[in-house]
């Protein structure tokens, strides 16, 4: 049975993550009851990942199986026709029946945005801190992050993973015209991860903690002796990396 990738973005501020779940307004249940019109035959999105509510992406991917001949030059203009205007399919693309949506990421990347000056316009994609904060000692502690492995410190509490190892290659806070941004690739990331550490990260900017105690927090594998976690609003998964199993695809 053919396999295509669905490469879409999104505004996540409306809705209760990605995931499907029970009785709330999901991503990934816009978009399947959405597509199931479209294709005229239920099929469900296996996702490359989950994000929780009120976070955005800018490139997320799913696979999904369908035994059907249709227009695949006209998916994304008419899928975008009928979404409604927080989320938009970018491209459709035939792959290898074992391509998979998940396990064949090689990476992700996500970026934290968090603003020096209020701005009416963007607080659903921001974080407005009100206090200066030192960047230099924050990126400082970056280097901790690429050494280290175990990250329970900054996961959810009672998550069900098998592991708590994620193999970090870029971690770096960079000075934008309104704020700073916290930009991280990884193979995977746990539930809550991202925004734990800059949660953690203000703290050492904010001079609450040193470098030292960030290390003693990593060492802990304790999430209450890390910082809080910031806002949603200003996280977006900005990257998702694939080995090119890619036949053909159409884009909006």
């Amino acid at each position: 049975m053919p396999r295509y990738f669905v490469e879409f973005s999104y505004d996540g501020s409306n809705y209760h993550g990605l995931q499907k779940q029970p009785n709330l307004l999901t991503i990934q249940e816009t978009i399947e009851i959405n597509m199931n019109k479209y294709l005229g035959i239920n099929s469900n999105l296996t996702l490359a990942g989950r994000t929780d509510t009120g976070v955005h992406a800018k490139q997320m991917f799913a696979h999904f199986d369908i035994d059907l001949e249709f227009q695949q030059d006209n998916f994304c203009r008419s899928m975008n026709k009928m979404l409604p205007k927080d989320i938009t399919i970018e491209s459709l693309s035939l792959v290898t029946n074992e391509s998979h949506a998940r396990f064949d990421a090689s990476s992700r990347t996500y970026e934290y945005f968090v603003n020096s000056k209020k701005n009416p316009f963007n607080y659903k994609f921001s974080y407005y801190l009100k206090h200066h904060i030192d960047i230099k000692k924050m990126n400082k502690s970056c280097t901790r992050l690429i050494n280290h492995l175990d990250f329970k410190c900054f996961s959810k509490s009672n998550t069900d993973v098998k592991t708590y190892n994620c193999d970090i290659s870029y971690a770096k806070w960079d000075v934008l015209d309104e704020g700073i941004r916290f930009k991280i690739t990884a193979n995977r990331f746990l539930r809550n991860m991202v925004r734990s550490i800059v949660g953690t990260m203000i703290d050492i900017g904010s001079s609450k903690i040193s470098d030292t105690d960030f290390q003693k927090i990593l060492d802990s594998r304790n999430r209450s002796e890390a910082g809080l976690s910031v806002p949603s609003a200003g996280l977006f998964l900005t990257n998702i990396t694939y080995p090119q199993k890619f036949i053909k695809t159409w884009k909006k």
